[in-house]
């Protein structure tokens, strides 16, 4: 395709889904969902992938992409205010922080540093 637009300027702050170009086969024909590109685009990605409270009351933390555990920065028993750093992980060569989700007592930790990480494998529990 070719860009017929870009739509932001160097140091503009971004949002998730927030429109970057607009690119189509020619300037008469730009490009719609139901066209085929070559490469698919990535889907973006939250820093924390919380899943909503269990019935126990309990908030899970996961993994919101394939990864490395650099660092954890919390221990089973801290307390925790939302949005607070717990862990640091590596993926796409990037250094992501997990933050807290939800205020709380981290109940349990259910990896360590240099574990091998999947999306959606479970990190820590905040009750």
């Amino acid at each position: 395709g070719v860009v017929l637009e870009v739509k932001v300027k160097q140091g503009d702050q971004l949002a998730a889904d927030d429109l970057l170009l607009v690119i189509g086969t020619d300037v008469s024909k730009p490009l719609t969902a139901a066209t085929p590109i070559a490469q698919p685009i990535a889907a973006p990605v939250s820093v924390a992938a919380p899943v909503p409270p269990s019935s126990a009351g309990a908030t899970e933390v996961r993994a919101p992409m394939p990864g490395l555990v650099l660092r954890i920065d919390v221990k089973v028993g801290d307390k925790v205010q939302e949005n607070g750093l717990l862990m640091i992980m590596e993926a796409m060569k990037m250094e992501n922080e997990i933050f807290a989700p939800a205020g709380g007592t981290i109940t349990s930790i259910s990896v360590k540093q240099g574990d091998q990480l999947m999306a959606d494998d479970l990190l820590i529990t905040i009750g």
